[in-house]
Protein backbone atom coordinates (compact mmCIF):
# COMPACT_ATOMS: atom_id res chain seq x y z
CA UNK A 1 0.00 0.00 0.00
CA UNK A 2 1.26 3.49 -1.04
CA UNK A 3 1.98 6.17 1.61
CA UNK A 4 -0.51 8.51 0.20
CA UNK A 5 -3.33 6.31 1.31
CA UNK A 6 -2.51 8.25 4.53
CA UNK A 7 -4.47 10.89 4.13
CA UNK A 8 -7.39 8.55 4.35
CA UNK A 9 -6.48 7.70 7.69
CA UNK A 10 -6.88 11.25 9.65
CA UNK A 11 -9.88 11.18 12.27
CA UNK A 12 -12.94 12.97 11.04
CA UNK A 13 -15.76 13.50 13.14
CA UNK A 14 -18.81 13.53 10.67
CA UNK A 15 -21.29 16.73 11.44
CA UNK A 16 -24.59 17.39 9.53
CA UNK A 17 -27.49 19.04 11.31
CA UNK A 18 -31.34 18.05 11.79
CA UNK A 19 -30.34 15.15 13.74
CA UNK A 20 -30.63 14.49 17.03
CA UNK A 21 -27.65 11.84 17.43
CA UNK A 22 -27.90 10.91 21.34
CA UNK A 23 -27.89 7.47 22.15
CA UNK A 24 -29.29 6.52 25.66
CA UNK A 25 -26.39 5.37 28.12
CA UNK A 26 -28.96 2.88 29.73
CA UNK A 27 -29.36 0.76 26.85
CA UNK A 28 -29.54 -3.11 28.26
CA UNK A 29 -26.63 -5.51 26.41
CA UNK A 30 -26.67 -8.03 28.93
CA UNK A 31 -28.88 -10.17 26.57
CA UNK A 32 -26.48 -9.99 23.67
CA UNK A 33 -23.78 -12.42 22.18
CA UNK A 34 -20.91 -11.21 24.38
CA UNK A 35 -22.72 -7.88 24.97
CA UNK A 36 -23.51 -7.00 21.73
CA UNK A 37 -27.30 -6.49 20.35
CA UNK A 38 -29.47 -5.59 17.64
CA UNK A 39 -29.84 -1.36 18.07
CA UNK A 40 -32.48 -1.07 18.99
CA UNK A 41 -35.42 0.88 17.27
CA UNK A 42 -35.38 3.88 20.00
CA UNK A 43 -32.23 4.91 18.46
CA UNK A 44 -32.38 8.54 16.81
CA UNK A 45 -33.54 8.16 13.22
CA UNK A 46 -30.11 9.04 11.79
CA UNK A 47 -28.29 6.10 13.17
CA UNK A 48 -31.07 3.99 11.11
CA UNK A 49 -31.01 6.46 8.37
CA UNK A 50 -26.86 4.87 8.12
CA UNK A 51 -27.96 1.82 8.01
CA UNK A 52 -26.41 1.13 11.72
CA UNK A 53 -27.79 -2.04 13.32
CA UNK A 54 -25.82 -3.89 15.84
CA UNK A 55 -24.99 -1.89 19.54
CA UNK A 56 -22.78 -2.75 22.79
CA UNK A 57 -21.11 -0.15 24.99
CA UNK A 58 -18.84 1.05 27.85
CA UNK A 59 -20.40 1.51 30.52
CA UNK A 60 -19.15 4.87 32.78
CA UNK A 61 -18.60 5.17 36.20
CA UNK A 62 -20.63 8.81 36.09
CA UNK A 63 -23.48 6.74 34.43
CA UNK A 64 -23.32 7.94 30.95
CA UNK A 65 -21.86 6.06 28.17
CA UNK A 66 -19.71 5.36 25.63
CA UNK A 67 -21.45 3.78 22.61
CA UNK A 68 -20.47 1.60 19.80
CA UNK A 69 -22.91 1.45 16.67
CA UNK A 70 -22.24 -1.10 13.64
CA UNK A 71 -23.21 -2.16 10.01
CA UNK A 72 -24.32 -4.98 8.95
CA UNK A 73 -21.08 -6.33 7.41
CA UNK A 74 -19.69 -5.53 10.85
CA UNK A 75 -19.15 -9.28 12.24
CA UNK A 76 -19.40 -9.49 16.47
CA UNK A 77 -16.03 -10.39 16.39
CA UNK A 78 -14.92 -7.35 15.27
CA UNK A 79 -17.37 -5.80 17.76
CA UNK A 80 -16.47 -7.31 20.68
CA UNK A 81 -12.49 -6.70 19.76
CA UNK A 82 -13.73 -2.81 19.05
CA UNK A 83 -15.25 -2.71 22.68
CA UNK A 84 -12.03 -4.67 24.01
CA UNK A 85 -9.47 -2.60 22.66
CA UNK A 86 -11.10 0.69 24.30
CA UNK A 87 -11.45 -1.34 27.68
CA UNK A 88 -7.75 -2.00 27.02
CA UNK A 89 -6.79 1.67 26.62
CA UNK A 90 -8.78 2.59 29.64
CA UNK A 91 -7.94 -0.15 31.80
CA UNK A 92 -5.80 1.46 34.99
CA UNK A 93 -1.93 1.49 34.91
CA UNK A 94 -0.45 1.00 38.33
CA UNK A 95 1.91 3.23 39.28
CA UNK A 96 1.74 5.10 35.95
CA UNK A 97 1.36 8.81 36.38
CA UNK A 98 -1.45 9.46 34.15
CA UNK A 99 -2.84 6.21 33.78
CA UNK A 100 -3.14 4.98 37.68
CA UNK A 101 -6.77 6.19 37.76
CA UNK A 102 -8.80 6.54 34.61
CA UNK A 103 -12.00 7.60 35.81
CA UNK A 104 -11.92 11.12 35.32
CA UNK A 105 -11.00 10.02 31.90
CA UNK A 106 -13.72 7.56 31.05
CA UNK A 107 -15.86 9.36 32.49
CA UNK A 108 -15.12 12.65 30.28
CA UNK A 109 -15.61 10.54 27.43
CA UNK A 110 -19.21 9.85 28.43
CA UNK A 111 -19.70 13.35 28.90
CA UNK A 112 -18.23 14.33 25.54
CA UNK A 113 -20.80 11.91 23.45
CA UNK A 114 -17.86 9.36 22.41
CA UNK A 115 -18.89 6.76 19.95
CA UNK A 116 -17.13 5.08 17.79
CA UNK A 117 -19.13 3.88 13.98
CA UNK A 118 -18.01 0.26 12.66
CA UNK A 119 -18.52 1.07 8.89
CA UNK A 120 -18.83 -1.46 6.56
CA UNK A 121 -16.09 -1.86 3.64
CA UNK A 122 -13.24 0.49 3.28
CA UNK A 123 -13.42 4.80 3.95
CA UNK A 124 -14.84 6.03 0.43
CA UNK A 125 -16.75 2.95 -0.08
CA UNK A 126 -19.69 4.66 0.63
CA UNK A 127 -21.96 7.81 1.11
CA UNK A 128 -20.75 9.80 3.72
CA UNK A 129 -22.06 9.27 7.79
CA UNK A 130 -24.68 11.32 8.86
CA UNK A 131 -23.90 10.69 12.35
CA UNK A 132 -21.11 11.83 14.37
CA UNK A 133 -18.22 9.67 15.61
CA UNK A 134 -15.10 8.03 15.09
CA UNK A 135 -15.12 6.13 12.03
CA UNK A 136 -13.60 2.37 11.60
CA UNK A 137 -14.00 -0.02 9.00
CA UNK A 138 -14.97 -3.45 8.27
CA UNK A 139 -11.34 -3.79 5.88
CA UNK A 140 -9.13 -2.72 8.98
CA UNK A 141 -10.41 -4.03 11.98
CA UNK A 142 -7.72 -7.49 12.14
CA UNK A 143 -8.66 -10.01 14.78
CA UNK A 144 -6.93 -11.89 16.03
CA UNK A 145 -7.09 -15.74 14.70
CA UNK A 146 -8.22 -14.18 11.68
CA UNK A 147 -6.69 -14.76 8.38
CA UNK A 148 -5.49 -11.15 8.02
CA UNK A 149 -4.02 -11.16 11.52
CA UNK A 150 -2.34 -14.63 10.55
CA UNK A 151 -0.94 -13.63 7.75
CA UNK A 152 -0.07 -9.69 8.41
CA UNK A 153 -1.94 -8.43 5.77
CA UNK A 154 -1.49 -5.60 4.93
CA UNK A 155 -4.31 -4.54 2.55
CA UNK A 156 -6.37 -5.22 5.90
CA UNK A 157 -4.05 -3.31 7.54
CA UNK A 158 -4.98 -3.47 12.05
CA UNK A 159 -6.00 0.31 12.14
CA UNK A 160 -8.39 -0.90 15.25
CA UNK A 161 -5.16 0.27 17.55
CA UNK A 162 -5.12 3.82 15.93
CA UNK A 163 -8.88 4.96 15.68
CA UNK A 164 -9.82 3.70 18.95
CA UNK A 165 -6.59 5.58 20.24
CA UNK A 166 -7.83 8.56 17.85
CA UNK A 167 -11.45 8.20 19.88
CA UNK A 168 -9.81 8.19 23.47
CA UNK A 169 -7.45 10.97 22.65
CA UNK A 170 -9.71 13.44 21.15
CA UNK A 171 -12.69 12.60 23.86
CA UNK A 172 -10.86 11.77 26.73
CA UNK A 173 -7.59 12.99 27.07
CA UNK A 174 -8.09 15.83 25.11
CA UNK A 175 -6.16 18.00 22.67
CA UNK A 176 -5.18 21.40 23.21
CA UNK A 177 -5.68 24.06 20.67
CA UNK A 178 -8.34 24.99 18.24
CA UNK A 179 -11.18 22.91 17.78
CA UNK A 180 -10.02 20.31 20.58
CA UNK A 181 -12.44 19.23 23.33
CA UNK A 182 -12.81 19.78 27.01
CA UNK A 183 -10.19 16.79 27.98
CA UNK A 184 -9.45 14.86 31.08
CA UNK A 185 -5.23 15.58 31.43
CA UNK A 186 -4.05 18.17 29.88
CA UNK A 187 -0.72 17.74 31.28
CA UNK A 188 0.11 14.40 29.25
CA UNK A 189 -1.73 16.27 25.99
CA UNK A 190 1.18 18.49 26.51
CA UNK A 191 3.67 16.39 26.98
CA UNK A 192 2.59 14.32 24.04
CA UNK A 193 2.52 18.00 21.79
CA UNK A 194 6.33 18.55 23.04
CA UNK A 195 7.29 15.29 21.73
CA UNK A 196 5.50 15.23 18.47
CA UNK A 197 6.86 18.81 18.09
CA UNK A 198 10.37 17.07 18.83
CA UNK A 199 9.65 14.49 15.93
CA UNK A 200 9.20 17.68 13.36
CA UNK A 201 12.63 19.10 13.86
CA UNK A 202 15.55 18.21 12.23
CA UNK A 203 14.00 17.85 8.82
CA UNK A 204 11.24 15.36 10.46
CA UNK A 205 13.57 12.46 10.34
CA UNK A 206 11.13 11.07 13.49
CA UNK A 207 7.47 12.31 12.58
CA UNK A 208 6.35 12.16 9.56
CA UNK A 209 8.90 10.79 6.74
CA UNK A 210 9.29 12.76 3.81
CA UNK A 211 7.16 16.17 5.38
CA UNK A 212 10.11 18.25 4.56
CA UNK A 213 9.45 17.57 0.37
CA UNK A 214 11.07 14.95 -0.46
CA UNK A 215 7.47 13.16 -0.61
CA UNK A 216 4.64 15.81 -1.85
CA UNK A 217 1.95 13.53 -0.77
CA UNK A 218 3.57 13.27 2.98
CA UNK A 219 3.99 16.67 3.48
CA UNK A 220 0.33 17.69 1.95
CA UNK A 221 -1.08 15.00 4.42
CA UNK A 222 0.98 16.98 7.48
CA UNK A 223 -0.09 20.20 5.84
CA UNK A 224 -3.79 18.67 6.64
CA UNK A 225 -3.31 17.16 9.92
CA UNK A 226 -1.63 20.60 11.05
CA UNK A 227 -4.75 22.79 10.21
CA UNK A 228 -7.12 20.71 11.82
CA UNK A 229 -4.88 20.29 14.41
CA UNK A 230 -4.65 16.30 14.72
CA UNK A 231 -0.70 16.58 14.56
CA UNK A 232 -0.95 14.69 18.20
CA UNK A 233 -3.44 12.34 17.52
CA UNK A 234 -1.12 10.72 14.69
CA UNK A 235 1.85 11.15 16.07
CA UNK A 236 0.71 9.36 19.13
CA UNK A 237 -1.02 6.40 17.17
CA UNK A 238 2.33 5.62 15.08
CA UNK A 239 4.60 5.59 18.42
CA UNK A 240 1.74 3.25 19.31
CA UNK A 241 1.21 0.59 16.45
CA UNK A 242 5.31 0.30 16.67
CA UNK A 243 5.24 -0.36 20.27
CA UNK A 244 2.30 -3.57 20.20
CA UNK A 245 4.20 -4.69 17.40
CA UNK A 246 2.08 -3.95 14.53
CA UNK A 247 4.64 -2.74 12.11
CA UNK A 248 7.27 -5.28 13.40
CA UNK A 249 6.20 -7.94 10.11
CA UNK A 250 5.65 -5.26 7.60
CA UNK A 251 8.20 -6.65 5.12
CA UNK A 252 8.32 -3.26 2.40
CA UNK A 253 10.41 -1.61 4.63
CA UNK A 254 11.16 -3.34 7.97
CA UNK A 255 13.01 -0.83 9.17
CA UNK A 256 10.28 1.77 10.04
CA UNK A 257 6.63 1.93 11.04
CA UNK A 258 3.25 3.10 10.06
CA UNK A 259 3.61 3.04 5.94
CA UNK A 260 7.24 4.25 6.32
CA UNK A 261 6.68 7.67 7.91
CA UNK A 262 7.60 7.09 11.71
CA UNK A 263 11.14 6.16 12.36
CA UNK A 264 10.85 3.03 14.64
CA UNK A 265 9.29 -0.36 14.00
CA UNK A 266 9.60 -2.01 17.52
CA UNK A 267 9.77 -1.27 20.93
CA UNK A 268 13.68 -1.03 21.27
CA UNK A 269 13.91 1.19 17.88
CA UNK A 270 11.41 3.42 19.47
CA UNK A 271 13.66 3.79 22.62
CA UNK A 272 16.38 4.85 20.86
CA UNK A 273 15.01 6.67 17.69
CA UNK A 274 12.31 7.96 19.53
CA UNK A 275 13.00 8.92 23.15
CA UNK A 276 10.85 11.58 24.15
CA UNK A 277 7.64 9.04 22.55
CA UNK A 278 9.48 6.05 24.21
CA UNK A 279 9.07 7.98 27.20
CA UNK A 280 5.45 8.75 26.91
CA UNK A 281 4.13 5.23 27.14
CA UNK A 282 4.93 4.13 30.72
CA UNK A 283 2.94 7.33 31.74
CA UNK A 284 0.01 6.09 30.77
CA UNK A 285 -0.08 2.59 28.97
CA UNK A 286 0.69 -1.06 29.94
CA UNK A 287 3.55 -3.13 28.29
CA UNK A 288 0.83 -6.12 27.85
CA UNK A 289 -2.81 -6.10 26.26
CA UNK A 290 -3.85 -7.59 29.83
CA UNK A 291 -7.57 -7.61 29.10
CA UNK A 292 -9.08 -11.00 27.59
CA UNK A 293 -8.59 -11.15 23.55
CA UNK A 294 -11.13 -12.64 21.73
CA UNK A 295 -9.67 -15.02 19.01
CA UNK A 296 -11.92 -15.10 15.69
CA UNK A 297 -13.63 -17.84 15.15
CA UNK A 298 -12.46 -19.40 11.75
CA UNK A 299 -8.87 -19.94 13.33
CA UNK A 300 -7.43 -23.91 13.49
CA UNK A 301 -4.66 -24.69 15.09
CA UNK A 302 -2.55 -23.24 18.10
CA UNK A 303 -2.27 -19.59 18.45
CA UNK A 304 1.09 -18.87 20.15
CA UNK A 305 1.75 -15.74 22.37
CA UNK A 306 5.40 -16.42 22.37
CA UNK A 307 7.94 -14.17 19.77
CA UNK A 308 9.07 -16.47 17.07
CA UNK A 309 10.71 -14.81 14.15
CA UNK A 310 9.86 -18.21 11.80
CA UNK A 311 5.96 -17.17 12.62
CA UNK A 312 5.03 -13.51 12.07
CA UNK A 313 2.14 -12.73 13.37
CA UNK A 314 3.90 -13.45 17.00
CA UNK A 315 5.33 -9.73 16.75
CA UNK A 316 2.16 -8.51 17.07
CA UNK A 317 0.38 -11.36 19.55
CA UNK A 318 3.74 -11.71 22.38
CA UNK A 319 2.19 -8.80 23.89
CA UNK A 320 -1.18 -10.48 24.19
CA UNK A 321 -1.78 -11.69 27.84
CA UNK A 322 -5.57 -12.96 28.10
CA UNK A 323 -6.75 -14.84 25.51
CA UNK A 324 -10.12 -16.49 24.70
CA UNK A 325 -11.43 -19.10 22.02
CA UNK A 326 -14.63 -18.62 19.78
CA UNK A 327 -16.32 -21.41 17.69
CA UNK A 328 -16.05 -25.05 17.39
CA UNK A 329 -12.46 -25.11 14.99
CA UNK A 330 -9.98 -27.46 16.65
CA UNK A 331 -7.77 -24.60 18.13
CA UNK A 332 -5.62 -24.03 21.53
CA UNK A 333 -2.98 -21.72 23.03
CA UNK A 334 0.69 -21.34 23.52
CA UNK A 335 0.66 -18.60 26.22
CA UNK A 336 4.23 -16.55 27.20
CA UNK A 337 6.21 -15.81 30.25
CA UNK A 338 3.41 -13.36 31.46
CA UNK A 339 0.38 -14.12 33.81
CA UNK A 340 -1.98 -16.03 31.14
CA UNK A 341 -5.62 -16.29 31.21
CA UNK A 342 -6.71 -18.65 28.53
CA UNK A 343 -10.29 -20.61 27.73
CA UNK A 344 -11.27 -23.11 25.74
CA UNK A 345 -13.93 -23.41 22.94
CA UNK A 346 -16.32 -26.19 22.40
CA UNK A 347 -14.64 -27.23 18.86
CA UNK A 348 -13.81 -31.40 18.53
CA UNK A 349 -9.95 -30.93 18.88
CA UNK A 350 -7.29 -33.41 18.17
CA UNK A 351 -3.65 -32.72 19.80
CA UNK A 352 -0.96 -35.25 20.12
CA UNK A 353 -4.06 -38.07 20.04
CA UNK A 354 -6.11 -36.40 22.77
CA UNK A 355 -9.18 -36.03 20.01
CA UNK A 356 -11.76 -33.86 21.70
CA UNK A 357 -9.74 -32.08 23.49
CA UNK A 358 -8.49 -27.72 23.52
CA UNK A 359 -4.77 -28.01 24.68
CA UNK A 360 -4.05 -24.77 26.49
CA UNK A 361 -0.16 -24.42 27.22
CA UNK A 362 0.54 -22.21 29.53
CA UNK A 363 4.18 -22.12 28.51
CA UNK A 364 5.85 -19.94 31.18
CA UNK A 365 5.18 -17.52 33.82
CA UNK A 366 1.70 -18.42 36.11
CA UNK A 367 -1.12 -19.22 34.27
CA UNK A 368 -4.93 -19.28 34.67
CA UNK A 369 -7.58 -22.08 32.81
CA UNK A 370 -11.46 -20.19 32.38
CA UNK A 371 -14.37 -22.19 32.66
CA UNK A 372 -18.04 -21.49 32.65
CA UNK A 373 -19.67 -22.90 35.05
CA UNK A 374 -19.47 -24.09 38.94
CA UNK A 375 -16.45 -26.61 39.87
CA UNK A 376 -18.84 -29.34 40.48
CA UNK A 377 -19.81 -29.60 37.00
CA UNK A 378 -16.44 -31.04 36.41
CA UNK A 379 -14.12 -33.59 36.71
CA UNK A 380 -10.24 -32.80 36.89
CA UNK A 381 -7.95 -35.92 35.96
CA UNK A 382 -4.48 -35.41 36.59
CA UNK A 383 -1.53 -36.94 34.81
CA UNK A 384 2.45 -36.46 35.19
CA UNK A 385 2.56 -33.65 32.51
CA UNK A 386 -1.12 -32.67 32.14
CA UNK A 387 -4.31 -32.57 33.43
CA UNK A 388 -7.33 -33.04 31.82
CA UNK A 389 -10.94 -30.58 32.42
CA UNK A 390 -14.42 -32.45 31.28
CA UNK A 391 -17.61 -30.27 31.39
CA UNK A 392 -20.50 -32.27 32.79
CA UNK A 393 -22.43 -30.22 30.81
CA UNK A 394 -22.92 -31.20 26.60
CA UNK A 395 -22.21 -28.40 24.40
CA UNK A 396 -20.58 -25.56 27.14
CA UNK A 397 -16.82 -26.27 27.72
CA UNK A 398 -16.17 -29.57 26.54
CA UNK A 399 -12.97 -31.28 27.31
CA UNK A 400 -9.47 -29.39 28.01
CA UNK A 401 -6.18 -30.67 27.96
CA UNK A 402 -3.82 -28.32 30.09
CA UNK A 403 0.15 -28.09 30.40
CA UNK A 404 1.93 -25.31 32.19
CA UNK A 405 -1.88 -24.47 34.11
CA UNK A 406 -1.36 -23.36 37.96
CA UNK A 407 -5.35 -22.45 38.22
CA UNK A 408 -8.15 -23.29 37.25
CA UNK A 409 -10.79 -20.10 37.34
CA UNK A 410 -14.66 -21.31 37.52
CA UNK A 411 -17.40 -19.28 38.05
CA UNK A 412 -17.78 -19.96 41.94
CA UNK A 413 -14.17 -20.07 43.05
CA UNK A 414 -10.18 -20.48 42.22
CA UNK A 415 -8.72 -23.83 42.43
CA UNK A 416 -4.81 -24.80 42.14
CA UNK A 417 -3.90 -27.49 40.09
CA UNK A 418 -0.02 -29.13 40.12
CA UNK A 419 1.40 -31.03 37.50
CA UNK A 420 4.99 -32.67 37.39
CA UNK A 421 5.37 -30.20 34.20
CA UNK A 422 4.21 -26.93 36.14
CA UNK A 423 7.47 -26.91 37.85
CA UNK A 424 5.91 -22.97 39.35
CA UNK A 425 2.65 -24.13 40.70
CA UNK A 426 1.56 -22.69 43.80
CA UNK A 427 0.97 -25.87 45.65
CA UNK A 428 4.18 -27.87 44.24
CA UNK A 429 6.30 -29.79 47.00
CA UNK A 430 9.92 -29.57 46.69
CA UNK A 431 13.33 -29.40 48.79
CA UNK A 432 12.90 -25.41 49.09
CA UNK A 433 9.27 -24.95 50.13
CA UNK A 434 9.15 -22.49 52.57
CA UNK A 435 12.26 -20.82 50.26
CA UNK A 436 9.88 -17.76 50.28
CA UNK A 437 7.25 -17.18 53.66
CA UNK A 438 4.03 -14.88 52.84
CA UNK A 439 1.90 -14.41 56.21
CA UNK A 440 -0.30 -13.69 57.43
CA UNK A 441 -2.98 -15.25 55.11
CA UNK A 442 -5.94 -14.36 54.49
CA UNK A 443 -4.68 -10.40 55.36
CA UNK A 444 -6.75 -7.06 55.92
CA UNK A 445 -3.98 -4.67 55.33
CA UNK A 446 -0.15 -5.89 54.96
CA UNK A 447 1.29 -8.94 54.16
CA UNK A 448 4.93 -10.00 55.04
CA UNK A 449 7.02 -11.30 52.35
CA UNK A 450 10.90 -13.12 53.77
CA UNK A 451 13.15 -14.72 51.88
CA UNK A 452 15.00 -17.83 52.64
CA UNK A 453 18.07 -16.49 50.71
CA UNK A 454 20.11 -13.19 51.17
CA UNK A 455 20.04 -12.04 47.21
CA UNK A 456 17.58 -8.84 46.15
CA UNK A 457 14.59 -9.95 44.47
CA UNK A 458 11.63 -8.36 42.18
CA UNK A 459 7.72 -8.96 42.77
CA UNK A 460 4.66 -8.37 41.03
CA UNK A 461 1.18 -9.07 42.31
CA UNK A 462 -1.69 -9.53 40.11
CA UNK A 463 -5.37 -9.69 40.57
CA UNK A 464 -7.71 -12.53 39.81
CA UNK A 465 -8.33 -11.19 36.73
CA UNK A 466 -4.60 -10.63 35.61
CA UNK A 467 -4.36 -6.78 36.30
CA UNK A 468 -0.70 -5.60 37.89
CA UNK A 469 -1.74 -4.29 40.85
CA UNK A 470 1.97 -3.88 42.19
CA UNK A 471 5.88 -4.13 41.08
CA UNK A 472 8.42 -4.08 43.33
CA UNK A 473 12.07 -4.06 42.41
CA UNK A 474 15.22 -5.00 44.64
CA UNK A 475 13.62 -5.69 47.65
CA UNK A 476 15.70 -7.19 50.48
CA UNK A 477 14.88 -10.40 51.97
CA UNK A 478 12.13 -9.27 54.52
CA UNK A 479 9.27 -6.68 53.51
CA UNK A 480 6.20 -5.47 54.19
CA UNK A 481 3.91 -5.16 51.67
CA UNK A 482 0.68 -2.40 51.66
CA UNK A 483 -2.41 -3.67 50.86
CA UNK A 484 -4.98 -1.92 52.15
CA UNK A 485 -5.91 -0.29 48.75
CA UNK A 486 -6.80 -3.31 47.56
CA UNK A 487 -10.39 -4.80 47.04
CA UNK A 488 -10.86 -7.97 48.71
CA UNK A 489 -10.31 -11.04 46.41
CA UNK A 490 -7.76 -13.33 45.65
CA UNK A 491 -4.06 -11.82 44.28
CA UNK A 492 -1.14 -13.96 43.41
CA UNK A 493 2.72 -12.97 43.60
CA UNK A 494 5.42 -13.39 41.60
CA UNK A 495 8.23 -13.62 42.80
CA UNK A 496 11.73 -13.11 40.67
CA UNK A 497 14.89 -14.59 42.12
CA UNK A 498 18.54 -16.15 40.54
CA UNK A 499 17.27 -19.39 40.28
CA UNK A 500 13.58 -19.68 39.50
CA UNK A 501 10.33 -18.09 39.42
CA UNK A 502 8.05 -18.63 42.62
CA UNK A 503 4.17 -17.65 42.21
CA UNK A 504 2.38 -17.47 45.88
CA UNK A 505 -1.46 -16.91 46.33
CA UNK A 506 -3.11 -14.64 49.09
CA UNK A 507 -6.13 -13.56 49.74
CA UNK A 508 -7.51 -9.70 50.97
CA UNK A 509 -10.05 -9.81 53.25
Amino acid sequence: MKKFKLIALIAVFSTVKGYSQSLSDDIDISTGYYGVIPLPESAPAAFHTDNFVKYTKIQCPNGEAIHFVAQNDISNEQIIRSRTLLEFYLANVSGSEYGADKTSLINQMGTNDAILLLVNGSDGDGPELSVNGQPLYKNEITVEGHSWYQTNDYEHRDASFEEILHLMHDMGIGVDGEGGEPGALPDFQLEIRTAQETAALDGFAIWPIGADGTDPGIESWYTELSEENSLTQEYLASVIDSYYGLWEPWEEDPTTGMWGIYTAHNRSEIETEDPEGWALLPKFFSPFINVDMIIDSSFEGIFSLTNNPATPYTHKSQYLQHCYLTGTNNAGFKGNSEYNRLRGNIGDNSFEGLKGHDRLDGNGGDNTAIFTGVSDDYTITNFDSYATVADGVEDRDGVDTLWNIQHLQFSDELVDLTLESTVTGLNKKSDDDNAVLLYPNPTNDYVNLKLKTQELTNLKIWNINGDLMLEMNNVSTTVQIDVSDFPNGTYLIGVDQADRTRHLKFIKK
